[in-house]
């Protein structure tokens, strides 16, 4: 009987292992190239023309024209009889439809709040819409000096909040009502994307809350930033607000919102049934020293 040849040392073979583990994994390249068009059909959004597709995903028409033809027949693409044009098939919008299911708002925001708390110097917060009215459903603390303490499940009022002034303009005329906006303020907070509350409920506390809409188009949660007064940049156009709407529409992208989410929407019959009479319940603000006014 042959011998056999000794086993590779633990180590060695825990190096192979590894070294293996770290070669990229090789792929069907055929897929990946015919995968361009797909993506370029994605970018676009839109049916497009063979020679544009082709153009958009960086191959001649000759070459795109079998993929779009295996496509076809899988129901990824189709082709419109009329007009020639290449969009999106039914397979691919099941796919889609699926994936938007699978998706948790609050999961996949609340995955983002650490960074975004670092990022904003201040707490942030997920409020979402409950039978009771804006609820506060995550809350990650801030570095700064000045912490504002909020149990999960803490129902914020309509007046006088950043999320409740959000949830008011993107209501039906009866929220705005309870949230004591009129038509215009509430236009003006749904152009802007923004509500602000400064020093609202709690003396010396400032907010901003920016929206996160579905697939639908309806606002799923308010992205909040809760912080001292002093040190508190309210400003539409300044750095606070712009990083909070860029972490808001990027959640709303990962959820497949359309560009422009539809006018409010009649809401009398799932709204409370009043005005929420809690106003950060429970809150408390807990004082690290005194935060200095920036110039």
């Amino acid at each position: 009987m042959r011998p056999q040849p000794p086993a590779a040392p633990p180590a060695r073979r825990a190096a192979a292992s590894g070294s293996e583990e770290g070669r990229e994994q090789r792929g069907i390249q055929s897929v990946e190239v015919g995968g361009q068009l797909l993506l370029a059909l994605a970018d676009r959004g839109q049916a497009l023309a063979l020679k544009d597709l082709a153009a958009h995903a960086g191959m001649s028409p000759a070459k795109a024209h079998p993929y779009l033809v295996s496509f076809c027949k899988l129901g990824l693409i189709a082709q419109d009889a009329t007009s020639a044009r290449y969009g999106l098939g039914p397979l691919a919008r099941q796919l889609g439809l699926i994936g938007l299911q699978q998706v948790d708002p609050v999961r996949l925001a609340s995955q983002a709040l650490p960074a975004l708390a670092l990022r904003l110097g201040h707490t942030v917060a997920v409020a979402v819409w409950g039978n009771q009215g804006p609820t506060i459903v995550r809350i990650e603390q801030g570095p700064a000096a000045i912490v504002v303490n909020m149990r999960h499940g803490t129902v914020v009022s309509l007046r006088g909040t950043a999320s409740g002034r959000l949830f008011a303009a993107h209501g039906d005329a009866r929220r705005q009502r309870e949230g004591a906006l009129s038509a215009a303020e509430a236009g003006a907070i749904r152009a802007q994307g923004m509500a602000t509350a400064l020093d609202g409920l709690v003396s010396g506390i400032s907010a901003a809350a920016t929206p996160v809409f579905d697939a639908t188009g309806e606002l799923v949660l308010a992205l909040t930033a809760i912080g001292p007064s002093a040190v508190f940049d309210a400003r539409a156009e300044g750095e606070l607000a712009t990083l909070l709407k860029d972490a808001a529409q990027s959640l709303s992208r990962a959820l497949g919102a359309p560009a422009e989410p539809p006018a409010p929407r009649d809401q009398s019959l799932d709204a409370p049934g009043a005005a929420p009479a809690v106003a950060l319940e429970g809150a408390t603000t807990a004082l690290r020293g005194r935060p200095r006014r920036r110039g």
